[in-house]
């Protein structure tokens, strides 16, 4: 009898348990996330290939972004993100990139599709600027025996002797 009960009661916290996980359909918790420039189907009609950089400005609007040297490529960007409640950090669910490339004469030669099929993931929002060299914690810092690091660790190993100098 003993050993059905706590069947019984492992089944019924397995089931409470794995039902948690299911929470955010069943009550609708959940938060779908549109960042970016969404192109339809329509509005991309009015952009077709031979058509002039100033058409493509009038019905796409300013793009996201543009190549970095020579502006003959704009990119309209998207991202689609979700989250089950709203303090956690949210997924990428969808990533769409449309590129429309210009020739010489100002005239779009080809348009393209970019999903994250395709590529990378990036952040279109990025608070963090690169910087070059090691990134080391406090801690591989204070190891590491140099700088700061180095003149603290003979303050803490020296016997005193030196204050005043």
């Amino acid at each position: 009898m003993k050993f059905a009960g706590k069947v019984v009661l492992s089944l019924a916290l397995s089931a409470t348990v794995l039902t948690g996980c299911k929470t955010t359909e069943v009550l609708g918790t959940g938060q779908v996330l549109h960042q970016g420039y969404v192109v339809d189907e329509e509005t991309l009609a009015l952009a077709p290939v031979g058509s002039s950089r100033e058409q493509v400005l009038l019905s796409l609007g300013t793009p996201s972004t543009t190549a970095t040297f020579d502006n003959e490529v704009f990119y309209y960007i998207s991202q689609k993100r979700t989250r089950p409640v709203a303090f956690m950090k949210p997924k990428l669910v969808e990533q769409s990139v449309l590129a429309v490339y210009f020739d010489k004469d100002g005239v779009v030669s080809q348009l393209a599709h970019y999903t994250l099929k395709d590529g990378k993931v990036f952040d279109m929002i990025s608070r963090t600027t690169p910087t070059g060299g090691k990134e080391m914690t406090f801690l591989g810092q204070l190891l590491s025996g140099n700088g700061i690091g180095k003149s603290m660790a003979r303050s803490i190993l020296s016997d005193g002797s030196d204050y005043g100098k």
